[in-house]
């Protein structure tokens, strides 16, 4: 589906600071047949990832210590109002509002459960030109312990609401805003290793999720939760060979068409 805008409040952008660039963009061109600008100086080396002529992902150099994240945008109509919506329900600022160029502007924040996101109030780049097509951004989730802060978080800044099923082998929510659900929370147990943090998880879509895991081996990344099939299709959690988790999804044909 292409994308031209986004409505305040919904995933519109990922990226990722990574700390080889060239061993980043063979792993993911090869696994997702991207290509990639050329980076700018003006904007410190930034590449975005490339579909055809479709933007899908960013990709700068990383800035901070640590192991590597991508990290997920929600659209906003201003940054300082979302920033002050932050701080009330609990949250910091820890980078920004900052402009790029006439491309946007943006800020990171952290939730109040440690969960770390960002929001981009567009200006010539609206955000990803194409998603929910394989190779494209396909679904965005938090993975938390901390379920009813981050209801109580994400509706005060966002507006979100949230419907909660539950299953033998999970919790998970639907994050939904007006009548569209536009991402999802998987409540983590104590079968998930503690030292695993409250984190936004990027999936990207794929045409066989069982081929593109082989693939990321053969790349160099590793299997973090094997295939498992879900009413959205089949999915796997892996990580990119710098050890970055992202998820990868074959969806449901209802969801594609």
């Amino acid at each position: 589906m292409e994308m031209t805008s986004y409505p305040a409040g919904t995933p519109s952008w990922v990226d990722i600071g990574v700390p080889d660039m060239e061993a980043a963009i063979a792993f993911y061109g090869a696994l997702f047949g991207w290509t990639f600008t050329e980076p700018a100086e003006e904007t410190g080396g930034y590449r975005q990832a490339l579909l055809g002529d479709k933007s899908i992902a960013g990709f700068g150099p990383q800035m901070n210590p640590g192991p590597p994240f991508w990290a997920t945008y929600f659209a906003t109509d201003s940054v300082e109002a979302t920033a002050e919506k932050v701080a009330a329900a609990g949250g910091q600022m820890v980078m920004g509002p900052m402009d790029i160029l006439d491309i946007g502007r943006m800020a990171v924040f952290v939730d109040d459960t440690g969960a770390f996101f960002s929001v981009w109030q567009a200006g010539t780049h609206p955000g990803a030109g194409l998603v929910n097509e394989p190779g494209a951004l396909a679904w965005n989730e938090l993975d938390t312990r901390n379920a009813d802060e981050a209801k109580a978080f994400y509706g005060a800044v966002f507006g979100w609401a949230s419907r909660t099923s539950e299953s033998p082998m999970m919790t998970y929510t639907e994050w939904q805003l007006g009548e569209r659900t536009i991402g999802g929370m998987l409540h983590m147990g104590p079968q998930f290793p503690p030292e695993m943090p409250n984190s936004w998880l990027v999936y990207f879509a794929v045409e066989d999720t069982d081929a593109a895991i082989a693939k990321v081996g053969e790349l160099g990344g590793k299997v973090l939760m094997p295939p498992m099939d879900i009413e959205a299709g089949r999915f796997a959690v892996v990580a990119d060979s710098a050890g970055a988790p992202f998820a990868v999804i074959a969806l449901a044909d209802a969801l594609t068409g």
